[in-house]
């Protein structure tokens, strides 16, 4: 029997195609019409509707150049399922260069949405409606926010033996966050709704990290084998098994001033170890900012400029930190060029 075609804002893409769809979105000032790019690839058999999407917060580029990959990707040719593919969210803010929209509003703070509510609101509608409602399983796709930077990490909410967790587990990320769902993000509304949902954090908005873009194409074609959706074998050697942190804190600017930071991004830490140090321009006013606890820096600010208080390294905390660090070793190892070089 054959399988049924797949419909998408009155469109239908048929079993074995694809097909670009131009969702539209709203009108600008000058009365120009603005779309929400997608692709549908509807395979022949049935399987999951997984949606891949990036660009919710518009600075946040990476996701884009990854579900470009994705869909250039020869593995997706002989898909099982149906793959739904939105590399740019919020095309307001990816116009602009932005995070957010342009009543400031942040885009994944307004699910659902409501179809009479603010722009914000209107886009999350229109979202969840047409694609989100429609999805078995959603990888979201991330950044760090401006001038901040991010290890390739996943974060979910996980309970033993969920398909959150197997997710998880396929995507080879070296480092997986437990983390608690925010009210009004696409993954508060996904899991409450029983759908599983991946959020793939990695890199720094408004750039194309190639150690952040390779891993994260390799992550969500894990998951479509895991889920089934792809045949063959992966060439690639299996990373090392992810380790999970059990909570996360950040360590901040003790003054105002200029930061000089002397760890790195994927560096193990200890207990009150000098991450760097903030002075005035002449160097009289000093004071060093402190690892708050045993860890791995899994994120940091990318802006010598610090204000007292502000957030400058983001450290994970993990039972097992020696396999934490051997993980996120491998995934360096893996990269090419090396990480030196990207940092």
């Amino acid at each position: 029997m054959a399988r049924a075609p797949f419909t998408l804002a009155g469109k239908t893409v048929g079993p074995g195609q694809r097909l670009e769809i131009d969702l539209p979105l709203a009108r600008l000032y000058t009365h120009t019409q603005l779309h929400m790019p997608v692709e549908v690839v509807h395979g022949r058999k049935e399987g999951p509707v997984l949606l891949v999407c990036g660009g919710i917060h518009g600075d946040e580029i990476n996701g884009v150049e990854i579900v470009r990959r994705l869909l250039r990707s020869k593995a997706i040719n002989s898909l099982r399922g149906t793959l739904i593919a939105v590399p740019v969210v919020n095309v307001f803010g990816f116009l602009q260069q932005t995070r957010y929209l342009p009543d400031r509003r942040d885009l994944n703070r307004c699910f659902p949405g409501s179809e009479s509510g603010s722009l914000g609101g209107r886009i999350a509608a229109l979202l969840r409606e047409e694609i989100v409602d429609g999805a078995t399983h959603i990888i979201d796709l991330h950044t760090g926010a401006i001038h901040r930077t991010n290890l390739p990490q996943i974060r979910a909410q996980l309970s033993t033996g969920s398909e959150t967790e197997q997710m998880a587990d396929a995507f080879g990320a070296p480092v997986i966050l437990n983390a608690e769902l925010r009210e009004g993000s696409l993954r508060h509304y996904a899991q409450n709704r029983g759908i599983p949902v991946l959020t793939y954090e990695a890199g720094e908005a408004l750039r194309f990290d190639e150690w952040a873009i390779a891993p994260g194409v390799r992550g969500v074609l894990r998951v479509m084998r895991r889920l089934g959706m792809l045949t063959g074998e992966q060439r690639r050697r299996r990373p090392s098994p992810a380790e999970l942190a059990n909570g996360s804190s950040w360590a901040r600017a003790p003054i105002d001033g200029i930061l000089r930071p002397k760890v790195r991004l994927g560096a193990r830490v200890a207990k009150g170890e000098v991450l760097g140090k903030v002075a005035d321009p002449f160097g009289n006013d000093e004071d060093e900012v402190r690892a708050v606890a045993d860890g791995i820096v899994i994120g940091m600010s990318r802006l010598p400029l610090a204000n007292e208080g502000e957030a400058l390294f983001h450290i994970a905390r993990f039972d097992a930190i020696e396999e934490a660090e051997t993980a996120i070793e491998s995934f360096n190892s893996s990269l090419e060029p090396p990480p030196d070089s990207l940092y």
